[in-house]
């Protein structure tokens, strides 16, 4: 590991506490892309059909993606410097809180959180990500995660911009286990159950864990835990076989065909709360504006009363600089417009083969996002960039519904 760090560190010196990444691709086996993530349109299914087609990208992320025959380093992003490919999991492993801060690494050990731009042609399938608890007896972590539909993504809303979540109110167990033993008569019909939210670009959700939700066809920049733990609740989709496998790969295998174990898992009092959108919708907050640029909060508020994970959006104005102060590292990815951070080209590509460096994406150390990171926009357009912080690292964000003041 002493090449790590010696590499991390001359990036670090060069990059005045900055990283460069590299972009980081997903396939989803049991999804279609929407093709809305900037990828040339002959790669979408680079990695083999046999993966199916690519319709995420991951960003300042440590954790691996939980796909069948998936490749050693999937999901993991990687740090490049003078000609240079390293892992940021490496790098974080070794110089541990000067990267993510002494606070994260003294808890986790690691940086535990990453976030992605999702792109789906139609709707995911009713699903819950494990708590906890729950995770832990597989040997994985739960995963709570939250949504925000970046508008420079979502020019077009593709098949179905509307997520299901939850279930309605009145709905019992018993209905939700009936469709899990109906799983092989093609579909179990648990929508039918459900209520779906219209999606709208500029706008978001947090997710706790074990809420069903079926996620609509929004492009959706996603900070979250750092876990790929899922079930799939839902037997079939757009006429689209969902393997029961997918429903069933992060319990304990004895239960595998328990459907009343599958159903006791999910957090009922959230699936059936009236008020759901009430306690976990989010609109932009924001957090501090000068001459030409505006930050706002896009993501805020607790899970379960856990600062799990924040995140901003940072708009320069043609011509416009400004200096920001964070109180803790983030990942960062541009979406729109060109420009620097210090002395780094901020470029959004227009068209990305598979395999191909881009100037969009960087993370920031826990220092240097302290002191200060200087943006300038030096192009045409606005420059706006997405960016997230790992947990209990904003300890002035908002609180859950600051939007509706």
């Amino acid at each position: 590991m002493a090449d790590i760090a010696q590499l991390a560190a001359d990036a670090l010196s060069a990059g005045n506490g900055i990283l460069r990444l590299s972009p980081t691709w997903v396939p989803r086996s049991f999804l279609q892309p929407g093709r809305r993530l900037k990828l040339h349109p002959n790669d979408y299914y680079a990695m083999g059909m046999h993966r199916g087609g690519i319709d995420e990208r991951w960003f300042g992320s440590t954790t691996e993606a939980s796909n069948e025959n998936r490749e050693e380093d999937e999901g993991l992003s990687y740090c490049v410097h003078n000609g240079e490919k390293f892992l940021l999991r490496d790098v974080v492993s070794e110089l541990k809180g000067q990267i993510i801060g002494d606070n994260i690494w003294n808890k986790y050990e690691r940086w535990p959180v990453y976030s992605k731009f999702f792109d789906n042609m139609g709707p995911i399938p009713h699903h819950m990500h494990q708590n906890a608890e729950q995770a832990a007896k597989v040997g994985q972590e739960g995963k709570p995660e939250s949504y925000y539909f970046p508008p420079q993504m979502n020019q077009i809303g593709n098949n179905f911009p509307y997520t299901f979540m939850g279930f309605e109110p009145g709905v019992t167990k018993q209905d939700v286990v009936d469709c899990l033993d109906r799983w092989n008569e093609g579909d179990n019909g648990i929508l039918d159950l459900s209520k779906a939210y219209r999606l709208k670009p500029g706008t978001g959700w947090l997710i706790p864990p074990c809420v069903l939700h079926a996620p609509g066809s929004l492009v959706t920049y996603e900070p979250q835990w750092g876990s790929d733990v899922f079930g799939m609740y839902q037997s079939l989709v757009e006429g689209r076989m969902v393997p029961r496998s997918l429903l069933t790969k992060d319990f304990p295998e004895e239960f595998h065909n328990d459907n009343q174990y599958l159903v006791d898992a999910l957090d009922w009092e959230k699936n059936v709360d009236p008020n759901y959108k009430d306690s976990n919708y989010i609109e932009p907050v924001v957090s501090e504006e000068g001459d030409g640029w505006v930050d706002k909060w896009i993501v805020y508020g607790t899970v379960d009363g856990d600062q799990l994970f924040t995140a901003k959006e940072l708009t320069l104005q043609p011509g416009a600089k400004c200096t920001i102060k964070d109180s803790g590292a983030y990942s960062w990815i541009t979406v729109q417009g060109s420009g620097k951070i210090e002395d780094m080209t901020l470029q959004t590509p227009v068209m990305i083969r598979f395999g191909d460096m881009t100037d969009d994406e960087v993370f920031v150390v826990d220092s240097k996002a302290n002191e200060g990171v200087t943006f300038e926009n030096t192009g045409m357009d606005p420059l706006v960039g997405l960016r997230y912080f790992g947990p209990d690292a904003q300890p002035n964000a908002p609180a859950n519904g600051a939007w509706k003041k």
